[in-house]
């Protein structure tokens, strides 16, 4: 006989308030599944420490606790900045725990996050990006479209989520823009000009449709860019499509967000506003869903043409 089911442990009031936490972010903030999982994962780390100390509830947390949670995080080899991240957690976890009523305890009420050298993002100069869009690509489908992956990550200042996630119905290239979703869901529109917009235009219209299962038609007929098969391209191809890429060119390690804060750098060197270039990054701290109802779409524009290095390109007659 198969033995009964083993009657689960009930939940601390920590591990409570972990779920109530999480589904707050989720529903409440907004945040996307992957933010929610990313959380989950840092508190669970945190409530393991805790309980290895004996602590189970938010009122017998104190800030020795806490103190001693980064040093144990130092000591595992994480770097300063996983760390602010962690603790960027913590706190927040602690703060709902108050403000919900489940606790009158803020052990991290006073404690200000770890401080992380000042480093800046990998940036490639314009003739490194122009050594790695101008190499020669693949005949075919594949090609066209690994090249307008390039362009568009680097054209519009994309996070490889968004490209991913882009669909054919939120394509408004009549506007030369692209509605894309970022962090939290949060909806964006983003300028697409230049090469990037013509390496888009000629993988819609001479590559994507060849790119289809065998009864001729894509697994997702709703995706911009597909993979050999038909379906969405995942994030894991584009971070190592745009490697392969970019060693074939003598640039190391290339990541998909090196091509977004290269295309930062860019536009401020080139003269873009600043309000204007966090619009068109959908940076948290001012991106909503409101943001174009006081942002007018032909200010971005102008801002994007006038100060993106690729974005006056389309008529001088560069080979494909």
């Amino acid at each position: 006989m198969p033995r009964p089911a083993q009657p689960q442990p009930p939940l601390t009031s920590l591990q409570q308030g972990r779920a109530e936490y999480l589904s707050y972010l989720a529903v409440e903030r907004g945040s996307s599944p992957a933010t929610v999982e990313a959380y989950g994962r840092d508190i669970d780390g945190y409530l393991a420490f805790l309980a290895s100390l004996g602590v189970c509830a938010p009122d017998e947390v104190s800030r020795d606790h806490i103190v001693g949670y980064l040093a144990s995080l130092a000591e595992a080899g994480l770097a300063p900045a996983s760390i602010e991240q962690h603790m960027a957690a913590v706190k927040g976890f602690h703060r709902f725990l108050v403000r919900e009523g489940l606790t009158e305890n803020h052990p991290t009420a006073q404690m200000g996050l770890p401080k992380v050298p000042d480093r800046l993002p990998d940036v490639l100069t314009i003739e490194q990006v122009d050594q790695l869009l101008s190499q020669p690509f693949p005949e075919g489908p594949v090609g066209l479209r690994d090249r307008a992956i390039l362009e568009v990550l680097y054209g519009c200042g994309l996070r490889v989520s968004e490209l991913t996630g882009l669909d054919l119905a939120r394509l408004e290239l009549d506007q030369g823009l692209l509605r894309v979703f970022g962090k939290g869901s949060k909806e964006r529109l983003v300028p697409v000009s230049g090469m990037a917009e013509l390496a888009l235009e000629a993988y819609l219209e001479q590559g994507r449709g060849l790119l289809r299962t065998k009864n001729g038609r894509p697994q997702d007929p709703s995706a911009v860019f597909l993979n050999v098969r038909g379906g969405r391209i995942t994030r894991q191809a584009v971070h190592g499509l745009v490697a392969r890429y970019g060693r074939q060119v003598g640039l190391e390690d290339l990541h998909p967000h090196t091509l977004r804060h290269s295309f930062a750098t860019h536009m401020l060197a080139g003269g873009a506003d600043l309000r204007a270039l966090q619009d068109m990054l959908g940076h948290s701290d001012i991106a909503t869903t409101q943001i174009y109802t006081h942002v007018d779409r032909t200010h971005i524009r102008e801002e994007y043409l006038a100060a993106h290095p690729r974005a006056g390109l389309r008529g001088r007659g560069e080979s494909r």
